[in-house]
């Protein structure tokens, strides 16, 4: 379980006042503070890769958290990977998901909140005219304490949705 500690870290580490958290964000104040470790991916159209990622999640006093992911290379330190948005408790172990990716890809993600465990899954994903198209993303979260679990499926450019991604990543 998240601590006051963890989220009084988490406020000072964007350098504003502290604000209250926001009732609505306490079934998701647990994914509160910010998060690195390794993972590894493949997909049929790319060579199998592993990464370093840095995922932190913050709030401002609002009845949603910041997200924000980066990923590079694990072992060139080149970037590989980014998005950034909102998860939107909507009470009921219900979540929303708002993301948006330089790659010219919006996404709207909705599922589940269950203890530690989140699913959620694409409702809609939009792209710019020059953007990969891509079609679904489903991802399953599992936080116990201070260590985060994923993995990301996905269908993208033709490709039937498939297991993309995985990470471990520890509270830092």
């Amino acid at each position: 379980m998240l601590t006051k500690a963890h989220c009084s870290a988490a406020r000072a580490s964007v350098g504003r006042v502290d604000p209250a958290l926001h009732d609505d964000v306490i079934p998701l104040s647990f994914l509160l503070g910010t998060w690195r470790g390794e993972g590894k991916g493949s997909y049929p159209t790319t060579d199998a890769f592993a990464y370093a990622e840095e995922i932190r999640f913050t709030h401002t006093g609002k009845a949603h958290l910041r997200y924000d992911q980066q990923s590079w290379d694990a072992a060139s330190g080149a970037p590989l990977h980014s998005e950034m948005g909102f998860w939107r408790p909507q009470g009921s172990g219900r979540v929303e998901i708002v993301l948006a990716y330089p790659l010219g890809i919006v996404d709207v993600e909705e599922g589940t909140v269950t203890g530690g465990t989140i699913e959620v899954a694409s409702l809609v994903t939009a792209r710019t005219s020059t953007a990969k198209e891509v079609a679904r993303i489903e991802r399953t979260f599992t936080v116990e304490g201070d260590l985060m679990r994923y993995e990301l499926r996905m269908s993208a450019v033709g490709v039937p949705l498939v297991y993309h991604a995985d990470a471990e990543l520890r509270r830092v």
